[in-house]
């Protein structure tokens, strides 16, 4: 199975050209969706309004090489690393999401427009264990780490727009894996539903968030570096006298410095 082209097999009845042309489709309803929410929710006016007005508030200037690194930085821990995910099994999941998600796509597309020769299986190979790693990671997230009765009253079958996302990462995983193994064309005809909904749906979903993670993580480090602190007051330091004595400090003034775990002490159970 792992080492079969399920593409090649059904070549014979929808053409290659067809399917080149559905990929085509899918590039400009993500790139035409991503736009239309961008212009709908004026997330980049608002980006690049609070980058300028951060300059502003900046207390220090920062060099080239400084931004240079900050860029490194930001590539390897925040996007390749996921680095912003504190809980371990949220990471872990993010990442074979991820990475099994561009795995599975890019090893799509090579096959539809570049089909590997006869007894080629890297790319077959590719897509399956791509197709897996999405499958692990999207099910993982949405029946393990989102589904959370006991601290937050979240069930498996609460669902808000938002999901899209994540339900058709995890249908087209899943249906994806069932065709290449089963075949038949109940399976792929759901396969590729599932997939036209979650590229077509993403004026709906959050798929167009991973468009804007990696700048806002960049512009995280920056306004950190620049001292602008996103354009809010500086952290009261409670070892100045200045600070201690402010009245909304008041309660803060004689309490330790280290309160301990706080709400980490144990884990919720709420419902």
């Amino acid at each position: 199975m792992i080492t079969t082209n399920p593409f090649a097999e059904i070549s014979a009845t929808i053409s290659p050209e067809a399917m080149q042309y559905y990929i085509i489709a899918m590039v400009i309803l993500v790139v035409g969706g991503t736009v239309i929410d961008m212009w709908h929710k004026k997330s980049a006016k608002y980006f690049f309004e609070n980058a300028k007005k951060a300059q502003t508030n900046a207390t220090k200037t920062v060099s080239g090489g400084e931004k240079v690194t900050i860029a490194v930085k930001t590539a390897v821990e925040d996007v390749a690393l996921s680095g912003e995910f504190c809980n371990t099994k949220r990471r872990i999941a993010h990442l074979l999401t991820m990475y099994g998600f561009v795995i599975f796509v890019a090893s799509t597309a090579v096959m539809i427009f570049n089909p590997p020769a006869e007894g080629e299986t890297l790319l077959p190979q590719l897509w399956h264990i791509g197709g897996i790693m999405l499958a692990i990671g999207s099910w993982w997230f949405w029946l393990f780490i989102r589904v959370d009765v006991a601290a937050e009253g979240n069930k498996w079958y609460n669902i808000a727009p938002m999901d899209l996302f994540s339900l058709s990462l995890m249908a087209t995983s899943a249906f994806a894996l069932l065709w290449s193994y089963s075949g038949g064309w109940i399976l792929f005809a759901l396969f590729i539903a599932s997939s036209t909904v979650l590229f077509g749906g993403v004026l709906w979903s959050k798929f167009a968030h991973m468009f804007f993670k990696p700048a806002a993580a960049y512009n995280k480090r920056m306004i950190k570096a620049d001292g602008s602190n996103e354009n809010l007051p500086q952290p009261a330091d409670r070892q100045d006298p200045a600070d201690r004595d402010r009245h909304s400090m008041e309660l803060l003034k004689d309490a330790p410095l280290d309160m301990g775990l706080g709400i980490k002490r144990a884990a919720p159970r709420n419902y």
